[in-house]
């Protein structure tokens, strides 16, 4: 990448990674051909196509549209080959057990920005009557009947409420789901099983309530994903550190508001119209502190990429980790780059610098690759990152994008993965 180029246009933003993933899951909760409209052609829906196809679904995949077959679908194991992969993986748990009362899933792999404990998961499901056991890095887990409960998570996980949600559809009674996770892709997910026949109360707000079918499966449906806030996010962060002017056509402002405040505060201009959202940065930015928090707080997957904009902006600005505890371990990439940030716990205090420097660097995990990348965009120089691949599993086409809205980028050597 060669940076110092103005990014302007406009781009369209994927489906959701985080809402797709959870759709498709779902499918095995019906046994007809579910549809996933809008699903974005990246790594992890690849993957986890393979995955239901290991646990007996038939896929097609034909540009954006997904159909899963799931009417043979009578595995309820999941290889470790393809777990590794991806921590999302972990959500067929819930949806297998729904459906057979029996799942052996590998323990999941995925990014590494921290320990991601799935003890939230498994205290859930075993309230509604579910045991567990390991054997050989597999989870064991065995539900003959599923029953409603209340159930009151200790912090509001967003694989923990899914899991509980699609298997309570399925379960016999009533569960609640106090603390829930609140965040867009939930309520996608709730969106599309209410669609299937499920009966949902809540989603989006801290308490779930959720009436089970009883053991019947629910009925094969086509759902469009929601538009994915975290990309939107990336490219309107990197707008704003190459101090273009770019529109996000199709991105939700309502799914954004804290990052488009913050970015309004750090002397972005914001427009939202019919379109998605319009936005700018003519100057340096100003100094911003930010928190990360479960949404509707900042949301953490955005850190890394607000961390590279406040690295060359006027004054200094903390940032506070609450979610992950090693998400900054990307920073020694930005200093190497000419970034000065310090950390020390779960804060970084990033001081301003005028411009950024071009030197090699690596994506450490899908964000920060992004952030990477962003770096590289605002920066002089010609820059090259390696391991691309992590930014692959959440992101379609970066470089295609990126090059519509005139940067200079050329992907080398390894080309990107082959998709379905």
């Amino acid at each position: 990448m060669t940076g110092g180029r103005r990014l302007e246009g406009a781009v369209p933003i994927a489906g959701a990674k985080n809402s797709a993933l959870k759709l498709m899951a779902a499918a095995l909760l019906a046994e007809g051909t579910t549809v996933v409209e809008h699903a974005p052609r990246i790594a992890d829906v690849s993957t986890m196509a393979e995955v239901l196809e290991a646990l007996g679904s038939r896929i097609a995949w034909v540009d954006h549209r997904l159909a899963i077959d799931a009417s043979q679908a009578g595995g309820h194991e999941t290889p470790y080959e393809l777990v590794r992969r991806m921590r999302a993986s972990i959500v067929v748990l819930g949806p297998l057990l729904a459906r057979h009362g029996r799942a052996r899933v590998a323990m999941p792999g995925g990014c590494n920005i921290g320990s991601r404990k799935i003890d939230l998961h498994l205290r859930g499901l075993e309230r509604m009557g579910a045991s567990f056991s390991f054997d050989h890095g597999y989870l064991v887990a065995a539900a003959p009947a599923l029953r409603g409960e209340v159930i009151s998570l200790d912090f509001p996980s967003v694989g923990a409420t899914e899991n509980v949600l699609m298997a309570a559809v399925c379960a016999s009674g009533t569960t609640v789901v106090e603390n829930a996770a609140r965040e867009p892709e939930i309520v996608d997910l709730a969106g599309m099983l209410t669609e299937m026949g499920a009966k949902i109360d809540g989603a989006g707000t801290t308490t779930i309530e959720i009436h089970g079918s009883g053991g019947r499966l629910l009925e094969a449906v086509s759902h469009r994903v929601v538009p994915d806030r975290i990309e939107a996010g990336t490219f309107a962060v990197a707008a704003c550190a190459t101090r273009g002017d770019v529109l996000l056509e199709g991105a939700r402002a309502e799914h954004l508001d804290l990052v488009l405040a913050k970015l309004v505060e750090a002397g972005a201009r914001v427009e939202v119209g019919d379109r998605g959202i319009r936005i700018g940065m003519d100057d340096r930015p100003a100094a911003v502190d930010f928190v990360t928090l479960p949404y509707p707080g900042f949301p953490t997957d955005l850190q890394p990429q607000m961390m590279v904009l406040l690295s060359v902006a006027r004054g200094t600005s903390i940032a506070t980790e609450n979610v992950f505890e090693s998400r900054f371990m990307f920073v020694d990439e930005l200093n190497r780059m000419g970034a000065d940030i310090r950390t020390e716990g779960h804060h970084a205090v990033i001081r301003g610098v005028e411009r950024l420097s071009s030197a090699p660097a690596r994506a450490l995990d899908i964000r920060a690759g992004a952030a990477t990348v962003i770096a590289a965009l605002a920066a002089d120089g010609v820059t090259e990152v390696s391991d691309m691949h992590f930014v692959d599993r959440g992101y379609e086409d970066l470089e295609g994008k990126l090059t519509l809205l005139g940067a200079e980028v050329e992907r080398e050597r390894a080309p990107r993965p082959a998709l379905r």
